[in-house]
């Protein structure tokens, strides 16, 4: 067991370090940058500005502690970065330092730092896929520790029982939190309801993806900038393959058979994933290998997209007017199924934790849980509106009179969180939990090659079958090193 152990955690430094070096698409924009030249990055959603993660930190003043917090660039964690000054005036023996990354980028960055107890961070942001593993290797704090052994850096009244069941139990391991969630989240379907309206459409509430296509091939009217849906296609297991798995989940695909034998050739998995590339070929956004979250948030809030399938994090921003254009016309409807439905729609949080290499793990303490409390849920609310608040952690957030008014779309964000079904995701039994992703150390490294393969297929640079045939030998050698399967 402890050479599998040390052969798992090997692999895992590995390709974590080799994701930082996998490349998107040739034509791949940052997520400042346009997706199309029909989309300038001019109109997306208006942040504070980052600093250079390269550059040195300021020094704290004498008496101050620093601690560097690692994340991700996503809208929510931009508004995080952007209260540094609430948080170091509420606590002033505390100055934050920030690092902050693409998706890609940020899982690489940490997982390596952390596999090796290099030490660079105090707060890494992780999610339900990582949080059970590096608790199990010893690699986490557990925040309920931290906050027994240093109760004068937590945030006063932090009330853990308010977090939502199943976004706790995500981020646990042995019945014990080891990450505390930022937000969190599921998956749903936008649409635009006057691209809908203009063309006598009508969104069901549970739409098949049959009708995703189809409306989405009406509606999509290239020459007038106007994409008929927008779908992730950059490279990366948290990218392409967040939306791309729940299809072949709806199409009775699992990535393993209850003996781990990969399935990636199987017919469930071919249709799914022509299904998914042909439609965007055909109806959705050009260089598609190079959108991922932000850049499809950018389309859909320009009004350039008539539906999208994505995170329901995303509801906020485009219903804030300072970021969105299609405030008044977006709508909501649940995560498409296919001919089976199940496991249409994800689980996940973005959530903040403290490596065991951490140095200054009390003060790191005061930030996290300053951070996912009710009194930062309520000063976003009061600065920033309602409808931007970090969904999905809290019930409290869904008691909320302000946040129920001002996001219509609050019931059936939590309803699908709370009906996602990480333990039984598929039609068929696995050996694995988790909805859009598998709950083990080396699906990291597996799903963002197969996920390279994919793209190629959605550039058109090879076949679909081309493409999962070498999904399929990939996933065959990994489970065959890590001795699931001989």
């Amino acid at each position: 067991m402890k050479a599998r152990f040390v052969t798992l955690l090997t692999l895992l430094v590995i390709l974590g370090t080799l994701a930082a070096c996998v490349p998107a698409a040739p034509a791949a924009p940052s997520a400042t940058q346009p997706v199309a030249p029909a989309a300038p990055s001019a109109t997306q959603p208006a942040q504070p500005a980052q600093p250079a993660a390269t550059n040195a930190p300021p020094a704290p003043a004498t008496g101050q502690t620093q601690i560097t917090v690692i994340t991700v660039n996503n809208p929510d964690m931009k508004v995080m970065q952007g209260f540094t000054g609430e948080f170091e005036k509420a606590y002033p023996n505390i100055k934050l330092n920030w690092v902050v990354l693409p998706e890609n980028e940020l899982r690489a960055r940490v997982t390596t730092d952390v596999a090796t107890k290099a030490g660079s961070f105090d707060v890494v942001t992780v999610g339900t896929y990582e949080v059970p593993i590096w608790a199990k290797n010893g690699w986490l704090a557990s925040p309920e520790d931290l906050m027994k052994s240093n109760p004068n850096n937590a945030q006063p009244n932090y009330d853990e029982q308010d977090l939502l069941g199943s976004i706790r139990a995500a981020l646990s391991y042995k019945d014990k939190l080891y990450a505390l969630p930022f937000y969190g989240e599921s998956s749903m379907t936008y649409y635009n309801k006057a691209l809908f309206d203009a063309a006598g459409l009508k969104m069901p509430e549970q739409p098949t993806w049959d009708q995703i296509k189809e409306f989405a091939c009406k509606l999509h009217k290239p020459d007038q900038g106007q994409y008929g849906i927008v779908l992730r296609g950059l490279p990366g297991w948290g990218e392409i393959f967040a939306p791309l798995t729940t299809v072949v989940n709806t199409y009775g695909g699992r990535w393993f058979d209850e003996n781990w034998q990969p399935q990636l050739t199987s017919k469930e998995w071919n249709d799914a994933v022509s299904f998914y590339v042909d439609l965007i070929q055909k109806c959705g956004e050009p260089g598609a290998t190079g959108v991922g979250f932000t850049e499809a948030l950018t389309l859909m809030a320009q009004g350039k997209a008539a539906m999208w399938v994505d995170a329901t994090v995303a509801a906020g921003f485009l219903m804030d007017p300072k970021q969105s254009k299609v405030v008044d016309q977006i709508g909501f409807a649940n995560a498409p199924v296919g001919p089976v439905p199940k496991g249409n729609h994800w689980l996940w949080a973005w959530s903040l934790a403290i490596p065991l290499t951490s140095k200054h793990q009390a003060e790191a303490l005061q930030f996290i849980t300053w951070a996912t409390s009710k009194d930062y849920i309520k000063l976003v609310g009061q600065t920033n509106g309602w409808a931007g608040v970090p969904p999905g952690t809290r019930k409290s957030t869904y008691d909320q009179a302000e946040y129920t008014k001002a996001a219509p779309f609050a019931p059936l964000v939590l309803n699908a969180i709370q009906t996602a079904d990480p333990l039984h995701p598929t039609r068929d039994p696995v050996p694995y939990t988790g909805v859009q992703f598998v709950g083990i150390p080396e699906f990291q490294g597996l799903g963002t090659d197969v996920s390279q393969y994919i793209a190629d297929a959605l550039a058109g640079k090879t076949t679909v079958k081309d493409a999962l045939d070498k999904g399929q030998a990939k996933a065959t050698q990994v489970m065959k090193d890590a001795g699931y399967i001989k």
